[in-house]
């Protein structure tokens, strides 16, 4: 059948969402952090005002060179036009629900916001560092997690020495709160 009788789901607000990036659950609000907000908005204006429209000129001239059917430069520009218009998409949406939450607000405060670097220990003495951040921003190779995850959801709100329940698949475990900081204003 023809793709263009094929109706795609439209389930999510989503669906142009990178594989790697989780939808946000239903009715959550997308916080980020002023830099990353900054980043992602940057990265929204490069694509627009540099990329794209060098794919378009690229796609353009291929498309004047005849048989589009066996044109690379034509097929892998049209491939990476569709690439850089989804990824557009996302972030206008994302951007457009954005609410930027200024961590800096709760510096010298012991209690786990939005924004905060929290050191944990678990039952067997071991410390972890992590840095709650929003969906779009939170890169768990530099220690940041997103403010929905499992370890986010028990960590909010709770105080430096506060014991917390932590549910994992092998079950709960309990961490202890040791330390909590923000970035200066």
């Amino acid at each position: 059948m023809n793709k263009a009788f094929v109706k795609d789901s439209d389930d999510s607000d989503d669906d142009d969402a990178p594989a790697g990036l989780p939808p946000l659950p239903p009715g959550a609000r997308n916080y980020l952090t002023p830099a990353g907000y900054k980043r992602l908005r940057e990265e929204l204006m490069t694509l627009l005002d540099s990329e794209r429209p060098k794919i378009v000129e690229i796609v353009s001239w291929a498309a004047k060179n005849g048989d589009r059917s066996e044109n690379g430069d034509y097929l892998y520009g049209k491939k990476r036009l569709r690439e850089i218009d989804r990824r557009i998409r996302f972030l206008t949406k994302r951007l457009d629900i954005a609410e930027v939450a200024d961590p800096t607000v709760h510096h010298g405060k012991d209690q786990v916001f939005f924004g905060a670097t929290v050191t944990y220990a678990n039952a067997a003495g071991e410390e972890r560092t992590i840095t709650i951040k929003g969906i779009d921003e939170a890169d768990s190779l530099a220690g940041e997690v997103s403010w929905v995850s499992p370890i986010a959801r028990a960590l909010l709100k709770a105080r430096e020495g506060d014991e917390v329940v932590l549910i994992t698949p092998s079950g709960p475990e309990r961490i202890e709160v040791v330390q909590v900081g923000y970035p200066a204003p």
